[in-house]
């Protein structure tokens, strides 16, 4: 089985990947990792994979166009009709267990992205902007976030003369503060601690 681990870190993993079990199963060609940087699949000098959400908000938000790029390149080089599925990791996805692993484990290829700080205050930095995501409950509120570009043509854009485009919602684009607040609390949904 192949796992590709899509990082802006790819140094943190190399330690992990060479010790113990994981190891031994390299060693023994049972498994092949390869770890991937995530700003190998940006087109502008600073190689940025992330922007300030369009509307505003806490933080910065991973930009499509690169993860994009990089699951598809990353799928190509598994070769045509191999079973590959698209992990993308969050502190609030499915908690990871043997049942899953079990189904993973028929397939050819595992491409595993790995986010980054979504949804923990610790790092934040700005108090005063968290207050506007913390329920009276304790709960956050987390809404769909959007950044550059405002719109992506995942098929190329001049491929065809209808390209395939995802846009972000108008509204977010609009600078209208209070259209901008009703939009995030009809999408937003209380997440619990």
């Amino acid at each position: 089985m192949r796992f590709d681990i899509v990082t802006i870190f790819p140094d943190i993993s190399g330690s992990y990947l060479k010790e113990s079990i994981i190891k031994r199963a390299q060693e023994k060609r049972l498994i092949k990792i390869n770890v991937h940087n995530l700003r190998n699949w940006t087109s502008d000098r600073h190689k940025t994979v992330d922007d300030r959400p369009f509307g505003g908000g806490i933080g910065m938000v991973m930009k499509v166009e690169p993860i994009f790029k990089a699951v598809a390149d990353i799928k190509k080089s598994g070769g045509k009709n191999k079973k590959a599925r698209v992990v993308l990791f969050t502190p609030r996805g499915k908690k990871f267990n043997q049942k899953m692993a079990y189904r993973f484990v028929k397939l050819d290829q595992l491409i595993m992205i790995c986010g980054r700080y979504e949804g923990i205050p610790g790092v934040i930095g700005k108090k005063q902007l968290l207050k506007e995501r913390i329920t009276k409950g304790g709960g956050f509120i987390e809404y769909p976030e959007y950044t550059r570009p405002p719109k992506f043509y995942p098929k190329g854009k001049f491929r065809r003369a209808r390209p395939e485009v995802w846009s972000v919602p108008k509204v977010l684009l609009s600078g209208d503060h209070k259209k901008i607040g009703e939009w995030k609390n009809r999408y937003g949904k209380n997440i619990e601690k």
